[in-house]
């Protein structure tokens, strides 16, 4: 009863996108009383839509929590002795169901405007949810006419393949969630880029309004990619973070647009200045969210990450695409020239950092989908197998962000409009002076032999210390008493403290990312009984034995770690073996001081009783993913500033009542 009922509601949820996606856009055109109407019908349907997508959802995640193999899409991806954990995962695990996840959060991103959005004029908005709503008309009519998560299979097996065990981790049960809240949350910031288009206006106020959506979706890719890179790190015993693969590289293409957009957005907010800009922003962030998802379903990449090899499907996600993109970039180019921009200011300035912050993110983005992407062509096109790698990308990549972490430090220290580079220089004396010494102290231990984690060490040092002089001038911190200034810390607008937070997180995960350049390594094939020393531990093999898991069977081994004679802790990792799926996982064990990592795992025996071990040793390993969760953090704390609750200050509402009066539209509420 179950498929039948979310198989239902999910063509009920196509019916109500359309009605969204005509309401709206009809109904923001239309004369005040009857476009009151029709937009108000919009927002309805939008809620409507985002009710039944909800109950198409959950009704997906009933069937396999009771695994019911009479559905094809449980038989594929669960078995009944998988743990509840991963049933629950497996809801998203596979092409079908992740599809599902990116509907009801599509829909859930137009009920949110529906109900938070009482701030925004009423043509604003019902375009805004018009828009939301065609997006979801196509990818609704994907699920339902090519990737039907409820199709039944009779006569139904006894029990299903199973999911593809490198998901079976806390790691990746979360991850997708939020990398999709990232992708499609940026749909919002696209949705006002077209409005703001169709209606021909980008002020302050839409600047102040577009922020928080878009932060809201920067927030959420941020933690979906750092969970993504722990996962790779824990779970498959590389000892890496990142590997530059294509389908990780689809996802950090629309952070470092969306990190571009965020900024721009403010110059928007601040100047009325970098309109266009931010418009083409918006819209290109998004398609490269739709991109990743072509990408991942269309069969041309062969990845853990990747779900679909239909050629119907990755045909259907590319006409999608071009019409997504190719019909925004039109519009884009037919109304961009009559957003003129109202705000000037000279090169040296706080709106001039953003725009270099802006122009190296933009070139960091383009370097990432050109490694990425032309294999693909030249494959294709060319018939040639060219293969790019982490040694393109490291020396592409790197020497663009080095300049951005100096601006970061910069630019928060330099007045709006006009700015004096030799003054705020100046005050970040401090930092040049740390940062000295950091290289100097790196030298002096490492030597020159290294010169990627030298560059990190610097940078991060740099940056953070840079920040911390931005923060105390704030507040006065040495300047006024410490009372005094813990109060204008309390009063500190919070878009300013997260902000500031934010980057103090890319700081720490520059230095995490230093750190794990000077990792040894070492492999050893060891019997029962033998030591092996790696960073001043030892590291005794006391043997391997078997373990049975719910649906695996994991050999295991014991590693017994000291240092100076003393013991310390005992290591476990496992090498487990799924029948039902015929494949085999590495399982390692990590043992962290918060500044380190002793890092195993364990590989094939022999039949003389030795066994393959991998041992790392990873200074200050964990502050990459605490980095990334101090960014989320900031990113948190700057979205709940009170004034993106309030929206725009009145009189920016009063002008924005004024024109829509003057369209025949009702005033904003």
């Amino acid at each position: 009863m179950a498929p039948e009922l979310g198989h239902f509601a999910l063509a009920l949820a196509l019916v109500l996108s359309i009605a969204q996606a005509a309401l709206g856009l009809v109904g923001a055109a239309q004369p005040r009383g009857r476009g009151a109407v029709l937009m108000a019908g919009s927002a309805s349907a939008a809620l409507g839509q985002f009710l039944f997508a909800t109950i198409a959802f959950f009704a997906l995640m009933a069937s396999y929590i009771a695994s019911d193999f009479s559905v094809e899409n449980v038989v594929q991806n669960s078995h009944s002795a998988k743990p509840l954990l991963y049933k629950i995962s497996g809801t998203w695990g596979n092409h079908e169901g992740s599809m599902v996840l990116w509907c009801l959060i599509l829909a859930m991103c137009g009920a949110a405007v529906a109900l938070f959005g009482r701030q925004l004029p009423p043509t604003l908005k019902a375009r805004v949810i018009g828009v939301l709503g065609l997006i979801g008309v196509g990818f609704l009519a994907f699920v339902l006419f090519t990737s039907n998560p409820f199709a039944r299979i009779f006569p139904p097996p006894p029990d299903g393949r199973d999911l593809n065990p490198l998901l079976q981790d806390p790691g990746l049960a979360f991850h997708p969630p939020f990398l999709y809240l990232g992708y499609v949350g940026f749909s919002v910031s696209f949705a006002f880029a077209i409005a703001a288009l169709i209606e021909g206006r980008v002020d302050a106020a839409w600047g102040r309004w577009v922020r928080p959506w878009t932060l809201a979706a920067w927030v959420a890719l941020t933690l979906g990619i750092a969970l993504g890179s722990w996962w790779a790190y824990y779970e498959l015993g590389w000892g890496g973070f990142w590997f530059w693969d294509p389908v990780e590289n689809a996802s950090f293409m629309p952070w470092l647009l969306g990190t571009a957009l965020l900024h721009s957005a403010v110059v928007v907010e601040k100047r009325e200045a970098l309109k266009v800009w931010t418009i083409l922003l918006a819209i290109l962030t998004f398609s490269l969210s739709l991109l990743g998802t072509f990408l991942v379903r269309s069969g041309v990449l062969n990845s853990v990450h990747a779900f679909a090899n239909d050629p119907a499907r990755g045909i259907f996600i590319l006409l999608l695409l071009l019409l997504v993109v190719g019909g925004s970039l039109l519009l884009f180019a037919w109304r961009a020239p009559a957003l003129r921009p109202q705000g000037f200011f000279a090169p040296i300035s706080r709106e001039g950092g953003l725009v270099l912050n802006n122009l190296l993110l933009a070139t960091a983005t383009a370097t990432v989908f050109v490694g990425t992407l032309y294999p693909l062509f030249a494959e294709l096109v060319l018939e040639a197998k060219i293969s790019v790698g982490a040694p393109f990308f490291n020396a592409v990549f790197f020497p663009l962000m080095a300049p951005l972490v100096v601006a970061m430090a910069i630019g928060p220290l330099l007045p709006w409009k006009r700015g004096d580079l030799a003054a705020a220089l100046s005050r970040l004396a401090a930092a040049a002076a740390a940062t000295a010494f950091v290289a100097l102290l790196y030298l002096w231990i490492a030597g020159s032999a290294l010169l990627l984690p030298l560059l990190a060490f610097t940078l991060a040092t740099w940056l953070a210390v840079g920040t911390a002089t931005e923060l105390s001038e704030r507040i006065g911190l040495a300047r006024l008493p410490w009372r005094e200034s813990a109060r204008r810390l309390v009063r500190l607008p919070r878009a300013a403290l997260g902000m500031t937070v934010a980057h103090l997180g890319f700081a720490i995960t520059l230095a995490g990312i230093g750190g794990m350049g000077l990792a040894e390594e070492r492999i050893a094939l060891m019997r029962p009984g033998e030591t092996a020393t790696l960073a001043g531990y030892a590291i005794r093999f006391e043997g391997i034995g078997n373990v049975a898991g719910p649906n695996y069977v994991a050999a295991r081994a014991t590693l017994a770690v000291s240092r100076d004679g003393r013991p310390l802790a005992t290591l476990s990792p496992e090498r487990r073996s799924f029948p039902v799926a015929a494949m085999s996982t590495s399982e390692t064990a990590i043992r962290t001081t918060g500044f380190a990592d002793l890092y195993a795992a364990v590989g094939e025996s022999d039949a003389n009783g030795a066994t393959v071990i991998r041992l790392y040793h990873k200074p200050l390993a964990p502050w990459v993913w605490l980095g990334a969760l101090v960014m989320a953090l900031g990113g948190m704390l700057s979205l709940s500033d009170r004034r993106y609750r309030i929206g725009a200050p009145a009189r920016r509402r009063r002008e924005a009542d004024s024109e829509a009066a003057a369209h025949g539209a009702a005033p904003a509420e």
